[in-house]
């Protein structure tokens, strides 16, 4: 259950995507103090978070779930289906393809 983005400059993707969270660009998005973004209209704040980690090719999202809950699939696709959305929306020059796996992955977290 990870966002995998492929982009020429991952670290400056990573860092543009956190400076328009933090203005206020894309306003139903907060990131936290340790750089893990969450969805923030009331419906989904703070149900999940997406951890990012650079690689060479370019930034793989991971999802972690609040401790003592599991993860499920209605929180994994409104997470997933809107974090690529607001991609494409405020970032689509920057990237050339947004993946989202459909089970857990390597560095996932989906039960607390």
């Amino acid at each position: 259950m990870a966002i995998i983005v492929n982009a020429a400059n991952p670290s400056g993707l990573l860092s543009e995507i956190k400076s328009a969270v933090s203005r206020g660009t894309v306003p139903t998005w907060s990131v936290d103090e340790d750089g893990d973004f969450t969805h923030s209209p009331e419906q989904w704040r703070l149900k999940a978070w997406f951890r990012p980690r650079l690689t060479a090719s370019g930034i793989v999202f991971s999802i972690l779930t609040p401790k003592g809950t599991n993860m499920s699939r209605t929180i994994y696709g409104t997470y997933h289906g809107r974090f690529i959305e607001m991609l494409l929306n405020h970032f689509d020059e920057k990237f050339q393809q947004a993946v989202a796996t459909a089970l857990p992955t390597q560095g996932d977290h989906v039960q607390g």
